[in-house]
């Protein structure tokens, strides 16, 4: 298998377009070196399995999600405010980066499926998770764990519906949904 660490970032990145694009069953060797404009055969000399690049797309696209960009929760005031605008930010995040949300939401699909990118998706997942929950409690921030894992799935259906029926919700309403979510769901100060 071939090492260029900057080839195989770039065929991950394409693998997540594809999957973006065209769903997990449009996932091929030669649609990914199509998108990431290289020769034919080329994913195939990165990758050992369709299985494989799956599973290093499943890594590879939560990287790319992850809330470096976003503001710190010790930034932020430590109120029901600071807790909205994180939300906000999540979503705006997440929301700006639609292929790869929507890879993700095709790679839980497959995940069924697939019990080591069910694992792999799990341990990202659940990784990211504890970490903002242990930023938002050193942070001194309102909201206890179970407080937190509602606004996350909430948060996540409403992504699911922003990017996928974008008439259903529009992006006026998603400011004012976030700001009620967390008026009901943290407590008071």
């Amino acid at each position: 298998m071939r090492q260029n660490p900057e080839r195989r970032a770039a065929l991950l990145d394409a693998a997540i377009e594809v999957l973006a694009a065209q769903g997990a069953r449009g996932l091929t060797f030669r649609a990914v070196d199509q998108q990431a404009g290289v020769p034919v055969g080329t994913a195939s000399n990165y990758f050992a399995s369709r299985d494989a690049l799956l599973v290093q797309a499943g890594e590879r696209v939560f990287t790319k999600l992850d809330p470096n960009a976003a503001p710190a929760p010790a930034d932020l005031p430590r109120t029901r405010e600071g807790v909205d605008r994180a939300m906000r930010a999540m979503v705006e995040r997440i929301t700006a980066y639609p292929s790869g949300y929507l890879a993700v939401l095709e790679l839980r699909l497959e995940s069924t499926r697939r019990p080591q990118l069910r694992e792999v998706l799990t341990g990202q997942v659940r990784g990211h998770f504890q970490k903002d929950l242990d930023l938002h409690r050193e942070a001194g921030m309102p909201g206890d764990e179970q407080a937190m894992t509602l606004l996350y799935l909430a948060l996540a259906g409403l992504i699911v519906e922003r990017l996928t029926l974008p008439g259903f919700i529009g992006p006026d309403a998603v400011d004012p949904l976030v700001t009620a979510l967390v008026d009901r769901i943290v407590p008071a100060e």
